[in-house]
């Protein structure tokens, strides 16, 4: 058990999202969203946690383990292509995960995932929240309109575009 692990998870609380992601930022996000799959029939979800309850702490749960958990919570496979992709953040570890239904995950390298969550990851060391994630969505909207293009100016919205804010 990572002992300063717990301790930012424990004083990470809602009021850090907040202050990271505004509303304004947050309807930013959802366009983003909404715009990129006017491109392609693939869809993004963005899900944002402040921190993990105290058992995922004990059991020493890691970001991605907790985001495989939210792209099911979240039926972001549950789509007619199987080419959902949720972008998870676990905020108090500055952690992003993106998890890729096996639609498109067949398509995209793991190693081309992780280079958006890198970048994704040095834009909020910079403090760029909003920026980090509409760039995540553009690159991985990228990766969708080549696998997956529209060919009817984007298909049926399975998934809202909304930003969700999870409650740990």
């Amino acid at each position: 058990m990572n002992f300063t692990r717990m301790l930012r998870h424990l004083f990470t609380g809602h009021v850090a999202i907040k202050r990271v992601f505004s509303e304004t930022a947050l309807t930013a996000i959802g366009k983003a969203i909404e715009n990129s799959e006017i491109s392609h029939e693939g869809e993004i979800r963005f899900a944002v946690e402040a921190a993990l309850n105290t058992p995922s702490l004990l059991r020493d749960q890691s970001g991605r383990e907790r985001a495989v958990e939210v792209f099911s919570q979240l039926r972001v496979w549950d789509t007619e292509h199987n080419n959902g992709v949720l972008i998870y953040l676990l905020l108090a570890d500055r952690n992003v995960e993106i998890i890729a239904d096996r639609g498109i995950n067949v398509r995209v390298k793991a190693e081309e995932w992780e280079r958006i969550c890198r970048e994704m990851e040095t834009a909020f060391a910079q403090g760029q929240f909003e920026t980090g994630v509409i760039a995540g969505i553009d690159a991985i909207g990228r990766h969708l309109q080549e696998h997956f293009p529209t060919t009817t100016g984007g298909g049926e919205n399975e998934l809202p575009d909304r930003p969700i804010i999870l409650k740990g």
